[in-house]
């Protein structure tokens, strides 16, 4: 298949600012590295940095996030990852996504919040994640079921997008990753060769690749990063 030869740059790329306004209880990190932790310390972390951000003594203060949050979700969901999407709905999107910057965590990337699963129901260049099997051509013989993102602790990074080959066979292209910490708002994935698997039929394909996303939002249930070549995510808690 021609379209199998394509490098699935799957949802991570980056750029933009992230201006905290709540003070949160975060993980202590190394500039390379996240700690070690096992899922019950994240889950009691999560619980934590999600209340100790809406401790707030005007309750308004969450709520505008809260608003713009389900109003980003309720444009982008059911979309095809922003195909369906006309210009003024992207553009709709990006202004949503400028002002919850001002609701950011500090240090988004030593919150654990980040860790779990992640459903990506929107790129703001459609074609993006995925390479190959999102471009238009690529959409006229795979159509997408599903495309996710798992981030486990300390620094592992697992995409999938799952599809339908020619109507009526599935298929599903995985990506393995390293996380690297750039900064306190910066990370880095570093992806071993992708892997496809088509029916029973498995084989890996190209070699290691890496992405840079810079954390513009994050909280309980969504997490924005815009990529170095300018593409907004949307990542919807699973």
């Amino acid at each position: 298949m021609a379209t199998a030869s394509a490098s699935p740059s799957l949802f991570l790329r980056s750029s933009s600012s992230c201006g905290g306004r709540t003070n949160i209880i975060t993980l202590r990190s190394s500039h390379s590295r996240f700690p070690h932790l096992n899922r019950c310390h994240v889950k009691k972390s999560i619980a934590l940095t999600v209340s100790a951000s809406v401790s707030v003594s005007n309750p308004e203060l969450r709520a505008a996030p809260d608003d713009l949050v389900s109003s980003i979700l309720s444009k982008v969901l059911e979309t095809d990852g922003g195909v369906l999407l006309k210009s003024q709905q992207h553009k709709e999107v990006a202004e949503l996504a400028q002002q919850l910057q001002n609701y950011c965590l500090n240090e988004p990337v030593k919150s654990p919040l980040i860790f779990g699963e992640w459903d990506v129901p929107y790129c703001s260049q459609p074609t993006s994640p995925g390479g190959g099997y999102r471009s238009a051509v690529g959409r006229l013989f795979f159509k997408t079921k599903q495309m996710t993102q798992v981030i486990e602790a300390p620094d592992i990074v697992r995409n999938k997008i799952t599809f339908t080959a020619l109507g009526f066979l599935d298929g599903e292209v995985s990506l393995k990753g390293k996380l690297k910490a750039l900064d306190t708002e910066w990370i880095q994935v570093v992806f071993e060769a992708p892997e496809l698997k088509l029916g029973s039929w498995e084989a890996r394909y190209g070699g290691e690749s890496q992405v840079k996303l810079r954390i513009t939002y994050i909280d309980e249930k969504i997490r924005l990063g815009v990529g170095s070549r300018g593409s907004l995510f949307v990542f919807q808690r699973k």
